[in-house]
């Protein structure tokens, strides 16, 4: 009776963990700054989830936010290409983007713990992302145009995760992103009447510096 219950101790001592964490969830917010190469650095704002399968290694999914306004100025240099040199402040005011950013991901992460209360993790997504564009028409600069475009994107960082409490972490992550949507659209030459598709694209690749709170349950 005695051998039994050893046994039956040890199995469950292997056992549960791997039940336990398998069915540990995890939720992440954070807050940054994104630099991306189609405009200006700005604010980030982000959320993830988790499921761990193991200790260390958990899939998750996860999504971000980032908007901008800003004058496209590679879409400023189509516009003078083709209609020639204009006044300056209506040549920007046609060129004016607000763009909103919204990737979403799948991902994978793996921790190495450093010390009792600190992590390390090494994270990789892959998915897709939506950009949402708001833009001044090029030949009527006062009506405003919407427009969607779509891209794979991927990324990859790695960050430090510290625990504040028992369900509770503070993390600091610096990632890559990379994406690159673009959409194409037609213009008219008012004295010709000649047609061209011109592309707009974002290249949205980039360095993100972002910290948040993870919660467990």
């Amino acid at each position: 009776m005695g051998g039994t219950m050893k046994k039956l101790v040890i199995i469950v001592l292997f056992v549960l963990p791997t039940f336990i964490f398998s069915q540990q969830h995890s939720a992440i917010v954070s807050f940054g700054h994104f630099n991306p190469k189609a405009t200006d650095g700005g604010f980030i704002l982000g959320y993830k989830g988790e499921k761990f399968i193991d200790r260390n290694l958990s899939f998750g999914w996860g999504a971000s936010w980032f908007h901008k306004s800003y004058v496209d100025e590679v879409l400023l240099e189509q516009f003078v290409q083709y209609y020639g040199v204009v006044d300056g402040e209506i040549s920007e005011q046609r060129s004016k983007t607000n763009l909103h950013s919204i990737p979403l991901m799948a991902s994978m992460t793996a921790y190495f713990p450093l010390f009792p209360i600190v992590s390390l993790y090494v994270t990789g997504s892959a998915g897709a992302e939506a950009l949402l564009i708001f833009y001044n028409n090029l030949q009527m600069e006062d009506q405003n145009e919407f427009k969607t475009a779509w891209d794979f994107s991927w990324q990859f960082g790695a960050g430090l995760s510290y625990k504040i409490g028992n369900k509770s972490d503070i993390i600091g992550e610096i990632s890559y992103h990379n994406s690159n949507p673009s959409w194409t659209y037609k213009v008219t030459d008012p004295q010709t009447g000649a047609t061209k598709h011109l592309e707009q694209s974002f290249d949205m690749s980039g360095l993100a510096l972002k910290f948040g709170f993870k919660f467990f349950w």
